[in-house]
C-alpha cells in the first residue's frame, strides 16, 4: 500500500495535469456560453484592417441580459492605459479582466466587453452597466477610416464616452471629436421639450499620468476648447474654431478628471496590489468609479431603453451604417436609422389614403393627400434621427410619398372613367328606350330624361367627370332633337288608328252612339287638316292640336300611372270584362232580354198591321 500510494498520485496529477490542458485546448466559443467573468470581442476588424465585422461570441453574452443596460466606453490613442483603466474600474487583475499589454503593438482588436455586467440601481431601475474595451488610435498599419469607424461605434451605442489621454490635451485629441460632434447635432441637437431619438452620452475628459501643476484639468479642457484668435483668417484656424464651437453642443454632457502615475514602474503594474501603488492614484480612481457611477444612465433609443436583444440589434444598425460607404459619415448613419421610420411613415400614409373610396373628386383627393401626408411627416419628424442630415431623409420620405400619391391619381382616373362610363352607357339605353315607346309620351320622356341627368351628375366623380360631362350633353341633346323630331309624326299616327279604334268600339262593341260619334269627329278632323293644308307640320301649330296633345299626355302618363306599361294588361281586361257582360247578359236575360230594354223598332206582326185612316 505504501509503495501504490506515489504512483496513484502520480496518475491522479497527470489525470487532472491533462484536464487542464484539454480546457486551455478547447475553442473559446464553447467556453463562452459556460463563463462569462470573461472579456469577449463584439466588434472585430475585417482581415484588410478598414472595416469592421460583428463577432457572435460576444454578442450572445450580451442578449442574455433582460434589464436595461447601459454601456461605458474607453477611448483614446493606442498604449494609453485603456485596459488597465478598465480593470481598475471592475476592480480586476490584468489576468482575469481585459487583456493588458507591454509591447509597442495594440494589444486590443475592435471592440471587446466584458461578460459579467455591474448591477446597479439607476433612479429606481436596475441596471446592467457593461464596460468597453477598444481599439486604440494611430496605431501601425491601419486607416483613420477605421479608426474613425470605432470611434464613431463606441460614441454612438455608449452611455459614458471616456475620452482617455495622457497627460494632457493635444490639438489632434480636438480634432477627433469632429465625428462626435456632428453625431451630438444630428442625433442629440433636437428641440428641448420634445422626445429625443438619443440619449446623448456622457463625455468624460481623462487625462491619465497627470503630472502639470496649476491649472485643474476642468481648466485645461476649457483653455483648449477656447477659440483661437484668426486676426489673418485662416481656413485652417476657422475650422479648428468651427470644432470648438460645436463642442459646446456636448457642453452640458462633459466634464472632466485627472489620474495621477499610479507608479513608476508601468510594466509591473498588474503584478501589483493596491497597497503598493501610489496612494493618491487610489484615491482618485476610487473617485472616478464613484463619478462614473453618478453620471452612467441607460442607454435610451427614442425613449425607450434598450434590453440585451435591442442593444445588439441598434449595434448592427450602426455598423451596417458605418461599413455602408468606403468613409463613415453621420450621413449615412442618419439615412439608415432613418430607413426604418421612414417606412413606417410611409406605410401610415398609404394606409390612411387607401381607405378613401375611389374615385372622388380632384379637390377632394388633393385635400386628403394634404391630410395624410401632414400626418406622416409629423410622425416621421415625432421619431426621426438627426436634425441637418435629416433633411435628406424628409425629402426622401416627401419623394416617397408623392409616388405613392401619383399611384392613387392614377387609380381614382381609372375608377372614375369606369364609374362614369357605366353611368353613360346606361343612361344611353335608357334614351334608346324612349325613343321607341309604344305610346308616345312627351312627359315620360322628360321625367326619364330628367332623371337620367340628375343621377349621373350625383354619381359620376373624380377627374373624368368633365369629359364625359360634354359627351352626355351631345348624347341627351340628340336624343331629345330625334325624339322630338318623331314624337309629332307618331302621336298623329296613334291618333288616327286611335279614332277608327274607338269607331268599331263605339258602334260594335259597346254600341255607344256618342262614342262612336267623337271618334268620327278626330278622325275627319285629322285627315281633312292635312288635306285641306297640304301637310301635317301645319297642324302641330293648331291650338286644337295642343289640347289633343295636352289630353293625350294627362291620359298616357302621370306619376300614378304609365300608359305606355299598362295598356296592353288594362285593355285585355277591358275587353275581357265586355266579353263577359254581353255573355253572361244573354244568358241571364234569355236572347231578347237586351233588346226590349232599348228604344228599337218592333217588327213583330208588322205584316198583318192594318193601316190606320
Amino acid at each position: 500500500m505504501t509503495r501504490m500510494y506515489p504512483v496513484t498520485m502520480r496518475l491522479f496529477l497527470t489525470l487532472v495535469f491533462s484536464v487542464l490542458i484539454l480546457a486551455r485546448c478547447l475553442p473559446s466559443g464553447l467556453s463562452s456560453t459556460e463563463n462569462f467573468r470573461q472579456a469577449f470581442p463584439i466588434v472585430e476588424p475585417d482581415p484588410g484592417h478598414t472595416k469592421l465585422q460583428l463577432s457572435r461570441e460576444g454578442l450572445e453574452a450580451i442578449k442574455r441580459i433582460t434589464t436595461p443596460i447601459a454601456a461605458v466606453a474607453v477611448i483614446g490613442p493606442y498604449r494609453s492605459g485603456k485596459s488597465f483603466l478598465l480593470n481598475q474600474l471592475l476592480s480586476l487583475s490584468c489576468y482575469e479582466g481585459f487583456g493588458v499589454g507591454h509591447m509597442r503593438d495594440t494589444k486590443t482588436k475592435g471592440i471587446w466587453v466584458w461578460g459579467t455586467p455591474v448591477e446597479m440601481v439607476i433612479d429606481g431601475v436596475k441596471t446592467s452597466v457593461l464596460y468597453l474595451d477598444t481599439e486604440g488610435f494611430e496605431s501601425v498599419g491601419k486607416s483613420n477610416v477605421y479608426d474613425d469607424r470605432i470611434f464613431a461605434l463606441a460614441a454612438v451605442m455608449s452611455s459614458v464616452l471616456i475620452y482617455n489621454l495622457p497627460e494632457t490635451i493635444r490639438e489632434a485629441d480636438i480634432s477627433r471629436l469632429s465625428f462626435a460632434v456632428e453625431l451630438a447635432e444630428e442625433f442629440y441637437g433636437r428641440v428641448k421639450g420634445q422626445d429625443v431619438a438619443f440619449e446623448p452620452a456622457k463625455l468624460l475628459w481623462l487625462i491619465q499620468r497627470d503630472f502639470l501643476q496649476g491649472k485643474t484639468v476642468k481648466e485645461m479642457v476649457d483653455e483648449a476648447l477656447r477659440r483661437v484668435p484668426n486676426v489673418d483668417g485662416d481656413k485652417n484656424i476657422d475650422q479648428v474654431n468651427q470644432i470648438r464651437e460645436s463642442l459646446a453642443v456636448m457642453g452640458d454632457n462633459s466634464t472632466a478628471f485627472s489620474l495621477p502615475q499610479p507608479h513608476l514602474q508601468r510594466t509591473k503594474l498588474c503584478d501589483m496590489e493596491d497597497s503598493e501603488l501610489d496612494p493618491v492614484y487610489v484615491k482618485k480612481r476610487d473617485q472616478l468609479k464613484q463619478l462614473v457611477a453618478s453620471i452612467v444612465r441607460p442607454k435610451i433609443v427614442q425613449s425607450k431603453p434598450l434590453s440585451g436583444k435591442e442593444f445588439v440589434s441598434f449595434l448592427e444598425q450602426i455598423l451596417e451604417a458605418l461599413n455602408k460607404g468606403e468613409i463613415p459619415s453621420t450621413g449615412s448613419l442618419v439615412e439608415l436609422f432613418n430607413k426604418g421610420i421612414l417606412e413606417r411613415c410611409l406605410k401610415l400614409y398609404s394606409e390612411r389614403m387607401a381607405k378613401l373610396g375611389l374615385p372622388m373628386s380632384e379637390p377632394m383627393l388633393d385635400s386628403a393627400h394634404d391630410e395624410s401626408r401632414k400626418e406622416a411627416m409629423k410622425a416621421f419628424d415625432d421619431q426621426h434621427f438627426g436634425r441637418h442630415h435629416a433633411k435628406q431623409s424628409v425629402n426622401k420620405l416627401d419623394d416617397e410619398i408623392s409616388k405613392v400619391y401619383k399611384n392613387f391619381v392614377l387609380a381614382n382616373q381609372y375608377q372614375s372613367s369606369r364609374l362614369c362610363e357605366a353611368l353613360y352607357t346606361r343612361c344611353e339605353d335608357k334614351m334608346d328606350q324612349l325613343q321607341v315607346l309604344r305610346l308616345p309620351s312627351m312627359a315620360k320622356f322628360n321625367a326619364g330624361f330628367l332623371q337620367c341627368n340628375q343621377s349621373f351628375q350625383h354619381e359620376c366623380v373624380g377627374p373624368s367627370k368633365k369629359n364625359y360631362d360634354l359627351r352626355m350633353e351631345k348624347m341627351l341633346g340628340k336624343s331629345r332633337s330625334l325624339f322630338i323630331k318623331e314624337y309629332n309624326h307618331r302621336l298623329f299616327n296613334w291618333l288616327v288608328a286611335f279614332s277608327l279604334v274607338m269607331v268599331v268600339v263605339g258602334r260594335f262593341v259597346v254600341k255607344f252612339i256618342l262614342l262612336e260619334v267623337a271618334a268620327w269627329i278626330l278622325f275627319i278632323f285629322l285627315e281633312t287638316y292635312t288635306r285641306m293644308f297640304w301637310s301635317a307640320e301645319s297642324l302641330y301649330y293648331n291650338p286644337a292640336w295642343h289640347f289633343i296633345v295636352g289630353t293625350w299626355e294627362t291620359i298616357v302618363y302621370s306619376p300614378l300611372l304609365d300608359l305606355d306599361r299598362w295598356a296592353m294588361p288594362i285593355g285585355a281586361m277591358v275587353l275581357l270584362s265586355v266579353l263577359y257582360c254581353r255573355c253572361y247578359g244573354k244568358k241571364k236575360h234569355g236572347p231578347h232580354g237586351p233588346r226590349a230594354l232599348l228604344p228599337l223598332y218592333n217588327h213583330r206582326n208588322g205584316a198583318n198591321h192594318r193601316r190606320s185612316d
